[in-house]
């Protein structure tokens, strides 16, 4: 009976497949997933941080909402690109976006001294806490529920319903990332880029838009300039409310080579990078059936 229970249990390891048995690609991934805890962990032990809790709570953070954006790239990477074994890993890389925001909120909780009365008060005072939370909240559902037990408990479309709100959760850490980059909001405007990106491609995807071959290509094109153009407005805009900058120098600047890269430019940059995969597609991604069986006919 221990044996069967050890069975029933391996899949759910992250470096395991759904036999049990040893996924090299999986466990890389993992490995890499751990990489930026290691790299703070590193940073504390040897006094790197000037102000320990702060920055170890920025760096974790950061890290999060990257890590989010990658899981919600799962599903339109595997399908754009023709690679259906990145479907292994969007659990994975989902529950560690939400183990990053739970160290997040714990350094913030150790920089109170865990005063759990002076965190409360902060994140019922504090808008751009608010909004963490909630989305720390939102992904602690998601996590709880991530188990194929879960998926069995609920229902398929309970489901389905319920991690719908990873949208929301991705929203919500745009928006406490903007708020508490007051230096520097390049990444920020970054995230809400891809955040389009990766939104507008789910509706097209919904309604059939997105079918194989030249228009595909096309439409993900269309989509990286949308959402790189997006980009630079918001920028723009936000300079203009900010400090009273003329909105068409701002955009003029997205033009220039002299003032660094711009969130337009990674954002068109990663959209066309889709596109192009998608147009070399042929070149990796397996035959149909169907294909294979025309072929041998």
């Amino acid at each position: 009976m221990a044996a069967q229970a050890a069975i029933r249990l391996n899949p759910y390891l992250p470096w395991l497949d759904h036999g049990g048995r040893l996924s090299p690609f999986k466990t890389a991934v993992f490995v890499l997933l751990l990489l930026p805890a290691a790299y703070v962990a590193w940073r504390l032990a040897t006094h790197g941080y000037a102000r320990p809790y702060i920055l170890a709570n920025h760096d974790l953070g950061d890290w999060a909402i990257r890590l989010l954006f990658v899981a919600l790239a799962v599903t339109p990477l595997r399908q754009s690109l023709g690679l259906p074994r990145l479907i292994q890993l969007r659990r994975m890389i989902g529950v560690a976006a939400f183990c990053y925001a739970l160290a997040h909120f714990v350094f913030f909780a150790l920089d109170k001294s865990l005063q759990l009365g002076v965190v409360a008060r902060e994140i019922a005072l504090r808008y751009y806490l608010t909004i963490g939370f909630a989305g720390l909240l939102i992904l602690l559902a998601l996590a709880a529920t991530s188990t194929d037990g879960m998926i069995r408990r609920l229902g398929g479309k309970r489901w389905a319903a319920l991690h719908r709100l990873v949208y929301g959760a991705g929203a919500l850490a745009i928006v406490h990332f903007f708020i508490q980059s007051k230096a520097d909001v390049t990444e920020p405007f970054v995230m809400g880029g891809l955040f389009l990106w990766l939104m507008l491609w789910r509706f097209l995807s919904r309604y059939g838009l997105l079918p194989r071959g030249a228009r595909t290509v096309v439409m993900l094109i269309l989509l990286a300039v949308i959402s790189a153009a997006a980009a630079a407005g918001a920028e723009a805009l936000y300079y203009h409310l900010k400090n009273g900058v003329d909105v068409m120098r701002v955009l003029a600047a997205n033009w220039s080579m002299g003032i660094g890269v711009r969130p337009s430019w990674i954002v068109g940059a990663a959209g066309l990078a889709v596109a192009l995969g998608a147009a070399l597609r042929p070149l990796w991604a397996r035959p149909s059936g169907g294909g294979r069986r025309a072929a041998a006919a």
